[in-house]
């Protein structure tokens, strides 16, 4: 579920190189497990500069509302809009289908200070 090729922050994002400096990012599964069945997201606009740690959508549940925040810095190249329509594909798809947007890197090099798998396990205590 949570495979050495995707990168993590705290806030319960997942990141993925796409290879050079393109990135997929999305909720973790134990994002979705906490929030229950997703009804509402909002995500950041194609063209839109993003700073690590800024507010850039919403996720919102039967259960509640979680801000996203950008676990990296760049641009945002694409979202998904399978997920704004549908946004239980974040729940039934978290790390495949269910991805929330792309993002442009302004440093690669960024994603060296993510969290690993295996760290990111252990913060959920998993």
């Amino acid at each position: 579920m949570y495979t050495a090729d995707m990168k993590f922050v705290d806030t319960h994002e997942w990141v993925r190189s796409e290879g050079g400096n393109e990135v997929t990012i999305g909720i973790t599964h134990h994002a979705q497990e906490l929030l229950g069945d997703l009804v509402y997201v909002e995500l950041p606009s194609i063209g839109q500069a993003i700073k690590t740690g800024d507010t850039i959508g919403v996720v919102e549940s039967v259960k509640a509302a979680s801000d996203l925040y950008s676990p990296v810095t760049g641009e945002v190249t694409a979202i998904n809009d399978e997920v704004v329509s549908d946004p239980t594909l974040a729940n039934s798809e978290p790390h495949a289908a269910g991805w929330l947007f792309k993002v442009k890197l302004a440093d690669v090099a960024e994603l060296d200070g993510l969290l690993s798998a295996d760290k990111y396990k252990a913060l959920i205590g998993g």
